[in-house]
């Protein structure tokens, strides 16, 4: 019966991973190769603009149950906050159209019947198009499978899978995107409510993890870059820090492996893993947002995507980022801005700002790449697999970070109990 587990990564795959076996009782060492946790989703003082920012802006909707059930466990839940009901404003530049969807809140997509609630310009029959995406296979294109033009497409469809998958919706996995519309616009307004970490990703998800961590046991140990695993028969029997810094793993102990696929793949020869990624690139500028502006905002027809409205600065995402990562800096802030200004009714001079670009920020959603996708077993009985990246049956995602921590977590419990 194992009593000890080593977590490799405390991203927030890792750290669900050992949230979840600590509160079952293990002993749980977690080891970071950075000197801080929550990988991508993080937070830090940025002296450009004299804020705390995130590394990335990431948006939570109220039924990514995995997510929030973390979030519950490491007692943040209430630091996610959003509007009262399932609402989503957007914008198109080209026009300086307006409009506003209203999920409603129950757990039917009753909204699509009322057209004061629907996309400006759409009918039902618009919405029914969608079925196929929800029993499509992963391999087969969303181009494919559902038409990938009309005003459904491009004010709601479009920005939303582009969102989830960061590839251009046409040639991503219809598989994926089902189940994105399955959990989201399938599953009415009481599981469509957009939920922000106002207060940082940090502050919400990962420091009061570590912290819970480090009263409960062992904790995180910074500064751990993982070099080699050492086998004994069909188990891993140590983990190689690097010169003397070996860490012997017990017959019982077992090892969660939660790093990115790169050092997963090198780590473990002959793992089958994606090797196509996308950027994201997110921009940040220090300017208190109006009074009354939503807290997020769709962007439809310029760079900009989604425009966060956090109470001391404006914050912007772009997905699919790869024809942006080598753009001049100040050029790609200034025309950035230049959008903000028209979303948000402002005339003002480009405040301070900082640009983070994600070269390789998600695997790249495709069919092709989804099938290199593994599975949380491996060959060793006592290493598992969690991470976005791995087959969770959604696109890299918060939740599905979480999801395949928690998977990993049951593995292991599994695995005690046998």
């Amino acid at each position: 019966m194992p009593t000890t587990v080593h977590v490799i990564g405390a991203g927030i795959s890792g750290l669900a991973a050992a949230i979840k076996l600590s509160r079952q009782g293990f002993v749980v060492h977690v080891y970071e190769a950075m000197q801080q946790a929550g990988g991508r989703c993080r937070s830090y003082f940025d002296a450009q603009t004299n804020l705390v920012i995130d590394n990335g802006n990431h948006l939570l909707l109220s039924g990514n149950q995995a997510a929030l059930d973390y979030a519950r466990a490491i007692g943040t839940e209430a630091g996610l906050v959003g509007p009262e009901r399932a609402e989503f404003d957007f914008m198109d530049l080209k026009s300086n159209a307006r409009w506003r969807i209203n999920l409603g809140s129950g757990r039917l997509p009753l909204w699509v019947l009322d057209a004061n609630s629907r996309v400006p310009d759409t009918s039902l029959r618009d919405y029914l198009a969608l079925m196929p995406l929800l029993w499509a296979p992963t391999s087969k294109l969303i181009g494919d499978t559902i038409p990938c033009n009309g005003p459904l497409y491009d004010r709601l469809v479009r920005p939303l899978l582009l969102a989830a998958l960061n590839v251009e919706p046409a040639e991503g996995s219809a598989g994926l995107a089902g189940a994105v519309v399955r959990e989201t616009l399938l599953a009415g307004g009481k599981a469509c409510r957009p939920l922000i970490a106002r207060d940082g990703l940090s502050a919400v998800l990962v420091e009061p993890a570590v912290e819970l961590l480090k009263r409960s046991g062992p904790g995180v140990q910074f500064g751990h870059e993982l070099r080699s695993l050492t086998h004994a028969g069909d188990r891993v029997g140590g983990l190689n820090f690097g010169g003397e810094d070996v860490v012997a793993v017990g017959p019982d102990d077992v090892v969660v492996l939660a790093v990115p696929p790169r050092p997963a793949a090198a780590l473990l020869p002959g793992l089958k893993a994606p090797q196509n990624y996308r950027a994201i690139v997110n921009a940040h500028f220090n300017y208190a947002p109006p009074a009354g502006m939503p807290a997020l905002t769709g962007v439809i027809g310029g760079e900009v995507e989604w425009l966060f409205a956090f109470p001391n600065r404006l914050s912007v995402t772009i997905s699919n980022g790869d024809r942006l990562v080598d753009a001049p800096r100040d050029q790609l802030a200034a025309a950035i801005w230049a959008e903000i200004c028209q979303v948000a009714g402002i005339r003002a001079n480009l405040p301070p700002w900082q640009i983070v670009r994600e070269r390789r920020a998600t695997f790249e959603a495709t069919p092709a790449q989804n099938a290199l996708r593994p599975g949380p077993v491996t060959q060793w009985k006592n290493l598992f697999l969690a991470g976005d990246w791995t087959d969770t049956g959604l696109p890299a995602t918060i939740e599905g970070s979480v999801r395949s921590g928690n998977r990993a977590a049951d593995l292991v419990l599994a695995l005690s109990q046998a």
